[in-house]
């Protein structure tokens, strides 16, 4: 049996077996719960940019855009900067048109990356335009978008695009 000089006590085999277990328990179970939340955080990432070209880009739905985009959120579109309220001019202009072409996104992921609050990820983005269910248009895009971590979940504070030409 040992002595533990600061508590008092004595600590035989058992308990410092039992103490050991148990923060090894502890340990392995941190390293599980941050995978888990890892990945969990990959999932939302991805949705987070899915939704986002459903509900903005496809529903050409301006209203969409504080749920997806932080205030100050740059959009880097071949070589020109948009900000809310201009991708909120285009939407609603775009909206007037008709007819009104149905966008249909295909997004397929690169990478995901995550640091503490902030997130990149890279990404193709597909979308097939379509009249009368008569594909009129498709385009490809190579993207890298970054998000943060708000008080209201992720958002996207900045996306880069380059149009892919004869895909």
């Amino acid at each position: 049996m040992r002595y533990n000089q600061r508590t008092g006590s004595n600590l035989n085999t058992t308990n410092m077996k039992r103490l050991f277990s148990t923060v090894l328990m502890m340990f392995l179970t941190t390293i599980s719960f941050s995978q888990v939340s890892n990945e969990t955080d990959k999932t939302r990432i991805r949705n987070l940019v899915v939704e986002s070209f459903d509900e903005i880009w496809s529903e050409l739905d301006s209203e969409n855009i504080d749920k997806f985009y932080t205030k100050d959120f740059l959009l880097l579109e071949n070589g020109e900067v948009w900000n809310n309220d201009s991708i909120a001019d285009y939407l609603d202009k775009a909206k007037l048109r008709n007819p009104n072409p149905k966008r249909m996104n295909t997004i397929e992921i690169i990478e995901i990356k995550i640091e503490g609050s902030m997130a990149w990820i890279a990404y193709q983005n597909y979308a097939t335009f379509s009249i009368d269910n008569k594909i009129i248009r498709k385009a490809h895009w190579l993207e890298s978008a970054t998000a943060i971590l708000t008080e209201n979940g992720w958002k996207l504070d900045m996306l880069h695009s380059t149009r892919i030409i004869n895909d």
